[in-house]
């Protein structure tokens, strides 16, 4: 596209160039020098810096450059010396071709300031180049009743050389019949003239030769020869005749343009011009001045253009040969044309059906005629069409022919054929020609759909956004048009308690299924149902395929700490003697997942503790242990905020808290417990734990409140044990939270102690019982439990 810029960098350009040319044809007098063509390179023509009347350092300073019209560079300045020489050897003849005189112009370019120079120079001619004759021998007719002084011009000789250089003079060689002058044209080129001096007599002498030499003028003079034949002509007094009256000749049709028939031979007993013979077509018709043409010189009859024996079988003509005295003779010619196996069988199509429907019994597609112009053998026909298609070709009248279907076409195995009808004449060579034509199988509605699967099974992540597409359904239908258009649908259900239409939609013309609400795991993990296709044909024809959607755990369930229960107002405190060694069991973490997979794989982590280093959590089975020997130095009270994570992504998480509290043994009548200040942070941590306690209690109460039952169940069967063993503590003593002690009434390494600090009522209770979540602990806790069930002592404070 063309932009203002643009139009303005074209008009400086245009501007700058005009200035050029102004500057080129501007300047002083012209310099003016010659020199003699084909001079060596290098050669010097001139002092420029002295003719231009400059010294070599303003030459310098002033830019001085040589310009030459062209781009051919034909001088060079040498600017040391100030020396004009050529760059190149010059040719006159080359450069200026006849132009006489022949001079080259350049310019001198000065371009501080600019000024420009015009120069010439004048290329002289030397005599480099020869005169020469155009042809070899010049051939000269002379009738021998020619008379002396008449005169015969000749062809003149060539030379490139201009002015004196160029052809002068012309001479012939010792004769005794002619002589020869030269002669000047109105352009003054000189030519040459031989003058008749005595009569010729072509009996006495039939042929005259000579040599012709023509010489420039340069010193010394070139010179070029050629050879005069001359003929002398005799008078007519012979008709021609021709070996034969008539002539018979056969010619193939289709010969090649130029071919030769005959040749018709006469003959002149005259000699010389009477004696040369012209052959011409007489009296012939527009076919044959169309079909051949004469050698006026030979009599030889030639082809001018393809001949066809189904227009024209033969031709006619008469050949007249004329001498040079104007008699003439005739002969007849006639030209039989034969056949040859030139045209290919033409096929003419009747009848075409392109469109069959499939199923259909034998059918027509077809009706078409054969015909070849040709003659005998050549114009003989056979007709077919390929093997292995299920058509086949019946004649019906003389060169007619029905093309027909075989049987029932199934457009699901092939839906289209070409199909080639040959035919072949019988001559030699065998010619052919082939149609093909295509035929189109149209459908009927004979196929049913077919799911691309026996079965579908698709996954969808729980939780899933509404409108979520889910999978796609595909069936194909080998049938076309609207029998091939199929449309999905959901079939019923046999479940009552599936409510397919709230959770699957399907789209009808592509088959994708959509979750029409979010999906719940834990509510439901499978279903099943059937999806329909079917075409729009006639008949209508249908299937069905089986669907199975898996709905995929996702982690969106928190795990849920068991043991130790959390209670805000009385957190949860295990007792811990003093005397335990490194890797002592403190307590054990328990906690489940309502997820799946490796959504409910859960690990423990100690997250804060009172005195960091002192206890540690076993990652996978949630067991709290010390992590040293314990010392005078430590608290006696610690806090440890326990986290029990999933293996979810995100993961999820649970944190609780754990209050352990170091005693020197259980042998006093009660345990006082220091006060400890509570601290309001953790009041609304103890808080945040209560209501998460809360929620997720309220989602899984049903099975809270079995593990509850079973507890209560295996206190009851505790109590009754450690009653039959000889304890006499009253019943009504017992409180509702647990420390394990051994029978020997030493803490052993195998037990759990729990102190439970209840608030308003002033009392401490201590219960010394077997851990109250059995289905969570390991089964080596409640074995040693077991092992020490006749130990059991209970104890209150008050």
């Amino acid at each position: 596209m063309e932009t203002p810029l643009h139009r303005a960098l074209q008009k400086r350009q245009v501007t700058a160039i005009v200035f050029l040319l102004l500057l080129w044809e501007a300047g002083s007098a012209t310099i003016k020098y010659s020199v003699l063509e084909e001079t060596d390179r290098g050669s010097l023509v001139g002092n420029l810096a002295k003719d231009l009347g400059l010294g070599l350092r303003d030459l310098v300073i002033r830019g001085a450059q040589v310009l030459n019209k062209g781009n051919k560079q034909l001088l060079q300045l040498e600017q040391k010396s100030g020396n004009l020489v050529l760059k190149e050897k010059l040719d006159r003849e080359e450069l200026c071709g006849s132009t006489d005189p022949c001079t080259l112009h350049f310019q001198v370019l000065l371009k501080s300031p600019v000024q420009f120079i015009q120069g010439e120079i004048q290329l002289q001619d030397v005599n480099d180049h020869a005169p020469e004759f155009m042809e070899d021998e010049i051939l000269l007719k002379i009738p021998e009743s020619s008379h002396p002084g008449a005169k015969f011009p000749l062809t003149i000789a060539q030379d490139l050389d201009v002015g004196s250089n160029t052809v002068q003079n012309y001479t012939v060689s010792m004769n005794s019949h002619f002589h020869l002058l030269t002669r000047i044209h109105s352009d003054g080129r000189k030519y040459p003239e031989l003058v008749l001096d005595r009569a010729l007599d072509r009996e006495e002498q039939a042929e005259v030769k000579l040599t012709l030499t023509a010489l420039d003028g340069g010193s010394p003079p070139k010179t070029g020869t050629t050879q005069v034949l001359i003929v002398v002509l005799d008078i007519n007094d012979n008709a021609p005749e021709f070996a034969q009256e008539r002539y018979e000749v056969q010619v193939q049709e289709n010969s090649p343009v130029g071919s030769l028939v005959i040749t018709a031979s006469a003959r002149d007993l005259d000699a010389g011009t009477h004696g040369e013979l012209s052959y011409s077509l007489f009296q012939c018709s527009n076919e044959v001045l169309r079909a051949f043409e004469i050698n006026t010189d030979t009599g030889e009859i030639r082809i001018r253009r393809l001949l066809d024996f189904e227009e024209i079988q033969s031709y006619r003509m008469e050949i007249q040969a004329s001498d040079g005295g104007g008699l003439s003779g005739k002969c007849t010619v006639v030209i039989d044309v034969t056949d040859v196996n030139d045209n290919a069988p033409e096929l003419t199509m009747s009848l075409l059906i392109s469109d069959i429907p499939e199923n259909s019994p034998e059918t027509v597609v077809a009706i078409f005629g054969i015909s070849d112009p040709d003659s005998g053998d050549n114009g003989k026909m056979v007709c077919s069409v390929q093997d292995r298609l299920p058509f086949l070709l019946k004649p019906t009248e003389e060169n007619f022919y029905t093309l027909v279907t075989e049987g029932a076409l199934d457009r699901e195995s092939r839906a289209e054929y070409n199909i080639t009808i040959t035919v072949t004449d019988m001559g030699t060579p065998r010619l052919t020609t082939q149609h093909t034509i295509t035929v189109q199988v149209s459908d009927i509605n004979d196929n049913t759909p077919v799911f691309t699967q026996t079965s579908y099974t698709l996954f969808v992540q729980e939780n899933n956004s509404p409108a979520l597409h889910i999978g796609t359904i595909s069936a194909t239908d080998s049938d076309s048009g609207s029998n091939a258009h199929i449309i999905y649908s959901l079939l019923p259900t046999h479940d009552p308690q599936l409510a397919l239409d709230s959770l699957i939609s399907i789209n009808a013309d592509n088959g994708q299924l959509f979750a029409l609400r979010a999906l719940d795991y834990e509510a439901l993990q499978a279903f099943e149902f059937h999806v329909g296709a079917t075409d729009q044909g006639s008949p209508v024809l249908s299937s069905q395929v089986l669907v199975r959607v898996l709905v995929l755990d996702a982690n969106d369930n928190a795990p849920f700490v068991l043991y130790p229960l959390q209670n805000a107002s009385a957190p949860c405190t295990e007792l811990l003697p003093r005397a335990a060694e490194a890797g002592y069991l403190v307590t054990k973490v328990v906690a489940v997942d309502r997820d799946s997979g490796q959504n409910a794989w859960l690990s423990f982590q100690l997250l804060k503790a009172t005195e960091p280093g002192l206890f540690s959590v076993w990652a996978h089975n949630g067991e709290v242990r010390t992590s040293r020997m314990l010392s005078e130095r430590d608290a006696p009270k610690h806090r440890l905020l326990l986290v029990v994570k999933d293996n979810g992504d995100p993961p999820r998480s649970a944190s609780v808290t754990l209050h352990v509290l170091l005693v020197d043994g259980f042998s006093q009548p009660y345990l006082p417990l220091p006060e400890v200040a509570r601290d309001p942070a953790q009041d609304n941590e103890d808080l945040l734990t209560l209501y998460l306690v809360i929620a997720l209690a309220s989602v899984s109460s049903l099975f809270l409140l079995s593990v509850l039952l079973f507890v209560g169940v295996r206190l009851c069967r505790r109590a009754r044990a450690a009653s039959l063993g000889g304890c006499s503590v009253p019943e009504g003593h017992f409180p509702g939270h647990l420390v394990d002690v051994s029978g020997a009434g030493t803490l052993s390494q195998n037990y759990q102690y729990e102190v439970c600090l209840t608030g308003g009522t002033g009392t401490n209770e201590f219960k010394f019982l077997k851990p109250i979540l059995p289905n969570f602990l390991n089964e080596e806790i409640y074995r040693n439990s077991e092992e020490n069930s006749n130990f059991r002592n209970h104890l209150g404070f008050n």
